[in-house]
């Protein structure tokens, strides 16, 4: 199977931030890969700087070329087509790498921890406390997008992501709802 790719740029606007753009841009990305039940998509953010951190503004979708066809002929970006700029379907570089980009959730709050400890252990609030230190809160310093989700009803959150290193050969898996995964690779180009 030809690995394929599109590109989606964030056109400026005045009004609206870029990682509100890239927001609502992969928000309805998740809701029409849940919707077409595609799990044979996935994303990587070219302009990611790890550093700042940002997505930039960005976005590529990979996949076969019938399977960028298919998302593309289904209305997941009406009222957002504007804000847009869509390249056409393309086939990867053949000396491209590839990398694994995927979620990376945080642990961050503590008192969260404390009570699902206090309940799977059956420990008190002190043990609890003594078990999962103040210390045990996890920040992240990785680029995220601020987004809901369609197939758990959760409202907006931060959903990290990584790109991990660059490997020489490709690895096919299934991605997820969100067009990403631990095992399957993307090109990187």
């Amino acid at each position: 199977m030809a690995s394929h790719y599109v590109d989606i740029h964030l056109r400026p606007d005045p009004e609206v931030a870029p990682h509100q753009l890239m927001g609502s841009l992969y928000g309805r990305l998740h809701r029409a890969l849940v919707q077409l039940d595609q799990q044979d998509i996935g994303v990587s953010f070219p302009e990611h700087d790890e550093r700042k951190p940002s997505l930039g503004i960005h976005l590529r979708l990979h996949g076969s070329e019938a399977s960028l066809r298919h998302l593309a002929e289904s209305t997941w970006l009406h009222g957002i087509h504007d804000h847009v700029r869509i390249g056409a379907s393309a086939p990867t570089p053949d000396d491209s790498k590839h990398r694994i980009v995927s979620r990376v959730q945080a642990k961050s709050n503590v008192d969260r921890l404390r009570r699902r400890a206090m309940k799977r252990h059956g420990l008190s609030e002190e043990e609890a406390s003594k078990r999962i230190p103040a210390s045990a809160e996890d920040r992240l310093h990785l680029p995220f997008v601020t987004i809901g989700s369609r197939s758990t009803g959760q409202p907006a959150f931060p959903l990290f992501i990584r790109h991990g290193p660059l490997l020489e050969h490709a690895s096919e898996w299934n991605f997820n709802a969100y067009g990403l995964s631990r095992q399957a690779t993307v090109a990187w180009f």
